[in-house]
């Protein structure tokens, strides 16, 4: 029987014990797209407790905001709503976690959350209910004297060389001028441009951002579609100029649909007077934009990220008490390949498609993804257009065999720019770790398997490019 979490963990035959201790293991890592605050990392910050770092939860000011993947686990454990987001007894909180992650067999969150305690607090068996409460101890004790448990302390001993935060355009990036002007800051954190409340023009409260986004341009409205495009271009020029080498886009679903600008000016109006705006109407606005932005991308050389099939809120009581991003999202159905396929084309007759990264919550869409990928890459840089890693639900042992095994048979696993955290937890980045793990076992299983030969030069460029290179060369870092 192997040791739990041990120094061979999930590596499976002597090939990928190699190919991780010997080229994966120590490489630095960049993680391209994350939830973290530059406020955070700029100030430093010292967390009160574990379940300040670990768990999140009701903020001062009302809204929730943590660990919603440890918040739906505890839910399903029947844990009480003012355990899982309350903070009035943090140690509580902390053992109904220890009680459910116990039943956690097969679930990534038992590896990810036992690799943190391992990793940061050195602490060697799993967590128990039998041992949380010296566990916590333990950790809290070390979070308030230990000189490598602040932000930046847990950056540095995670071999951190890039963080690309999520930013909205109206953002003043005020935290990225002050971590740019911190000598002592050794690692580099850059904004990512996330557009989606300007885009989302059927949403609530979409006539209120857009108030928002002309004061941060120096209008005093924003009266057309075309004046919308030229605020977002403005905030792009702007985030290039701070360094942002990506952007993001989280949709519901990806739309192609070309109306005249006229049409798009009708449906911005009644966005902005309070009338209800049709599908086609919507789809035709959001187009717009995305068309504009991408060319826009690919002249400052951002990447686009498209993320897509998530239905989001779908407990409307739950959603009413607690609002967005706090557990209550699932897949989503969405057959919008085709409609990414038109606004890459659309993007690429004028040689102004950006380098595009296209993530979707949907495993089924893993082949799909595969085929896009093929229609539209170019000399720009290799794996110009990459399937991202397994996202969210995805992110499990087997969601990312299968995406690296779909992007493997239907293009060149070699060029994948490999794992991001897609956390708002500062210890998230373990999952890098494992990703490398999951990544050289299944190489290593092909290999021995005679599958692939054991040509050491060709395994390290592949192993070492997916774990740091090809993202590094990919941004431009």
């Amino acid at each position: 029987m192997k040791k739990f979490l041990g120094k061979n963990f999930v590596l499976q035959s002597d090939t990928a014990k190699h190919l991780f201790h010997d080229y994966a293991e120590e490489l630095p890592i960049i993680d391209y797209h994350c939830h973290i605050s530059p406020q955070e990392i700029y100030e430093d910050k010292r967390f009160e407790n574990l379940g300040d770092v670990w768990f999140g939860g009701k903020q001062p000011d009302g809204t929730f905001f943590g660990d919603h993947y440890k918040w739906r686990l505890m839910r399903s454990n029947g844990v009480p709503e003012e355990k899982v987001t309350g903070r009035d007894d943090e140690l509580g909180r902390f053992k109904a976690f220890a009680a459910t992650l116990s039943k956690a067999i097969g679930n990534p969150m038992y590896h990810w959350c036992n690799l943190e305690l391992k990793k940061y607090f050195g602490i060697e068996g799993p967590l128990t209910v039998h041992n949380a409460e010296e566990i916590w101890n333990k950790c809290n004790d070390m979070l308030r004297n230990d000189p490598n448990l602040t932000v930046r302390g847990l950056i540095r001993q995670s071999n951190v060389a890039y963080v690309g935060t999520t930013d909205d355009p109206i953002d003043s990036l005020i935290w990225h001028e002050k971590i740019a002007a911190d000598d002592s800051i050794d690692f580099m954190v850059k904004p990512s441009f996330r557009p989606d409340k300007a885009i989302n023009i059927t949403k609530a409260g979409f006539k209120e951002y857009i108030e928002k986004l002309a004061a941060v341009v120096g209008k005093a409205s924003l009266d057309s579609t075309q004046d919308v495009i030229d605020a977002l271009v403005n905030r792009v020029e702007y985030f290039a100029a701070h360094g942002c080498v990506a952007s993001d886009h989280g949709l519901d679903y990806i739309p192609f649909r070309k109306l005249s600008m006229e049409e798009c000016d009708a449906a911005f109006k009644k966005a902005m007077s309070g009338e209800k705006v049709t599908l086609e109407e919507a789809e035709g606005y959001q187009t717009a934009l995305l068309i504009a932005l991408g060319k826009t991308y690919h002249k400052h050389g951002i990447a686009m990220e498209l993320h897509y099939s998530c239905l989001r809120n779908v407990n409307e009581r739950m959603f009413k008490l607690e609002g967005p991003d706090t557990g209550f999202d699932m897949i989503a159905n969405n057959s919008c390949g085709g409609s990414i396929a038109e606004l890459m084309s659309e993007l690429d007759k004028t040689g102004e498609l950006p380098k595009t990264i296209i993530f979707s919550l949907n495993p089924a869409d893993n082949e799909q993804i595969g085929t896009i990928l093929g229609c539209f890459q170019s000399s720009e840089v290799p794996g110009k257009i990459q399937h991202g890693p397994a996202w969210w639900f995805n992110d499990s042992k087997s969601g990312m065999e299968e995406q690296m095994k779909s992007l493997a048979n239907l293009g060149l696993l070699g060029n994948f720019i490999g794992m991001l955290t897609d956390s708002r937890s500062f210890l998230s980045y373990t999952r890098h770790d494992y990703f490398r793990r999951i990544m050289c076992n299944l190489i290593g299983e092909w290999v021995e398997n005679g599958e692939y030969p054991y040509d050491e030069d060709a395994l390290r460029e592949i192993v070492e490019g997916i774990s740091y290179y090809n993202a590094k060369r990919y941004f431009g870092i």
